[in-house]
């Protein structure tokens, strides 16, 4: 097929228009590809970095607060490992009742213990709770004398078993107020043993032996005096110095079983072994963990007891734990948001996991320490133990063992003050904090007094020169 373009002056326009279209088509190819491409100079110039300048940041206005946030652990307060301090029973006087001793009730998790309260029972016999401080160290009864008998008296009291005097000697009124409150609490206080009641059987049958002994060498004596001398007999003044031995022998022997017989009974009755009362230094308590299981022997821990106070424990680095000191403000979250007030009621020292683990520290034992010795004199960052108390348990109460939020408040800047990163502040040689500020493509160092700093910020004060909010202060190059 033959394309016939039209002839005359049409034919002249469409092909002038024609060539100037291929000629306009050209040319913007051309500028195209000339944007489009560059020259080995140009390609290297264009990746050069620019030129360095410092790196600035405005000075802003407003509020500081500095706050230290940890998380810490909700616990029970105070806990304290429990142990019986001898055997239960008949007060360890057979070997064989000791060794044989089991848990035939083991104490009960969670637990509130009052004064009187039965902790556990071992053998059928129980093991009651009493506040004191010093410990149960013996077995208590009749002629034992001391601060712990004192303190036993004075929990017979508040139980309402009057032993008759706080006096620290346990008598035959202690041992009576004994009797009544075990039996008030259903059992039987532990009466003298089978060898105790055959010793006193020896010692009585003693006596009555001695004064028979004495009988026989006084009436001997008289029957010695009216008889005739016979051949070969001492004379009378030699068998009156026989007979007078006799009865001077007679009459210490009776001495001496009436004595025995008397230091005995003092402190025959019924006693306290020393593996059925714990004293602890505060009730109530609540148990803890529990060691033992029935059918176990009670030998070393038998469960961890704590006060029914909540607290939260929580580790800080030493830099943060040197600015916080007791007494503090704590503001407590838990994790579904929920908030309680807390008090810092322990900077440092070694507490208390709750558990029964390492770490887990007697009653009473815990004492406030200096952060930075906690912190060890090496590492200033140490982590520092922190206890907070709640006095109002509020929504911890059911709580424990949950993980919390805890924030403490250093302080708060008196309305809005200047702040600037803690980057930009730099301190002379001789100790003058100052700011440099970027002005008018110069930069100038401004002296400044420095705050409070919190969440990388510092609030500055210019001394002598002006700083405003909007300067830009130099952070970096």
């Amino acid at each position: 097929m033959t394309l016939r373009l039209p002839r005359g002056p049409k034919r002249r326009s469409r092909q002038v228009a024609l060539i100037v279209g291929v000629v306009t088509l050209v040319g913007a190819g051309g500028w195209f590809a000339g944007t489009q491409m560059q020259s080995p100079a140009d390609a290297l110039a264009a990746h050069q970095p620019p030129k360095s300048g410092p790196v600035t940041v405005a000075v802003a206005r407003q509020k500081l607060t500095a706050n230290v946030v940890a998380q810490g652990s909700v616990e029970f307060g105070a806990p304290t490992s429990v142990s019986l301090s001898g055997p239960v029973g008949s007060a360890g006087s057979s070997k064989e009742e000791t060794a044989t001793s089991l848990v035939t009730r083991a104490p009960t998790e969670g637990a509130v213990l009052t004064e009187g309260s039965v902790l556990m029972q071992v053998s059928g016999r129980p093991v009651f709770v009493l506040r004191g401080s010093v410990p149960m160290y013996r077995t208590l009864g009749p002629g034992v004398s001391g601060d712990d008998v004192e303190q036993l008296q004075s929990a017979l009291r508040r139980l309402g078993h009057d032993p008759g005097g706080v006096t620290g000697h346990y008598g035959q009124g202690t041992a009576a107020a004994v009797t009544q409150w075990y039996e008030g609490k259903g059992f039987q206080a532990q009466k003298p043993t089978a060898d105790d009641q055959a010793q006193l059987s020896t010692l009585e049958q003693g006596v009555t032996d001695a004064q028979l002994a004495l009988l026989q060498a006084q009436n001997g004596g008289d029957e010695g005096g009216g008889g005739g001398q016979k051949a070969g007999a001492a004379t009378p003044s030699s068998s009156g110095a026989v007979h007078g031995l006799e009865l001077k022998s007679a009459q210490d022997q009776l001495q001496q079983a009436n004595r025995a017989l008397s230091s005995f009974k003092a402190a025959y009755g019924t006693k306290i072994p020393a593996g059925e009362v714990v004293f602890l230094p505060d009730l109530p308590v609540r148990v803890g963990k529990v060691e033992v299981h029935l059918g176990d022997n009670p030998e070393g821990a038998v469960a961890t007891v704590t006060s029914s106070d909540v607290v939260v424990q929580a580790v800080v680095p030493g830099t943060d734990g040197a600015s916080l000191h007791k007494g503090m403000p704590a503001r407590i979250e838990t994790t579904d948001g929920k908030h309680v007030t807390g008090v810092l009621a322990q900077v440092g020292g070694t507490t208390a996991t709750g558990d029964g683990g390492e770490g887990e520290a007697d009653a009473g034992q815990q004492t406030d320490s200096d952060p930075a010795a906690d912190a060890g004199s090496g590492d200033p960052s140490a982590p520092v133990q922190l206890m907070i108390s709640v006095p109002e348990t509020g929504a911890l109460k059911n709580e424990a063992g949950t993980t919390v939020k805890v924030t403490l408040d250093l302080g708060s800047s008196k309305g809005a003050v200047l702040v600037v990163p803690l980057a930009a502040v730099h301190t002379t040689a001789d100790g003058q904090a100052d700011v440099r500020v970027q002005r008018d493509g110069k930069v100038v160092d401004v002296p400044v007094r420095v705050g409070l700093s919190a969440a990388g910020q510092v609030e500055v004060t210019p001394d002598g020169s002006m700083l405003a909010e909007g300067d830009q202060v130099v952070v970096g190059q």
